[in-house]
């Protein structure tokens, strides 16, 4: 549903000039989602949406320097990684041999705010996390990448 969801909102953002977070949340509720405004706030900084000038003032639209990194992310994480386990607040991720640096580096590039840091070794990454229940976000969004 949040992948439907999701697809739902950058449609919206790309046929229609929205401003706030309200006309976002009217926009979801009449075709067919049932979400709350911190639902939609959420989704925002999901998809790293940012607000750019359009005809009529200021308005929601994908950040294109984030869709890059997402997709190189998604590539290098797709061919390295082998498994993902969180223990407290560090996520271990299992890679193939000599590929945890790549797999280290491009989530430090990717600056994701509750990543404390990075330990990589030639097949094991491990990622620092503020919290246990951030650990445990950041392993299911790894899992999603993979699949």
């Amino acid at each position: 549903m949040k992948k439907k969801r999701h697809e739902m909102i950058l449609k919206l953002i790309k046929e229609n000039e929205v401003a706030t977070q309200d006309e976002l949340l009217s926009m979801l509720i009449s075709n067919g989602f049932s979400v709350t405004q911190a639902t939609v706030s959420r989704d925002i900084n999901e998809l790293h949406l940012i607000k750019i000038q359009g005809k009529n003032g200021q308005k929601y639209a994908k950040s294109e320097q984030h869709s890059h990194d997402f997709n190189k992310f998604h590539l290098i994480f797709s061919q390295s990684v082998i498994s993902v386990e969180c223990a407290g607040n560090i996520c271990c991720i299992k890679c193939f041999a000599g590929t945890a640096n790549a797999a280290a580096a491009t989530v430090d590039a990717l600056n994701y705010k509750e990543v404390v840091g990075t330990l990589a070794g030639d097949d094991t990454l491990f990622v620092l996390l503020k919290t246990p229940e951030i650990a445990e976000d950041f392993k299911s969004k790894i899992e999603e990448l993979l699949g």
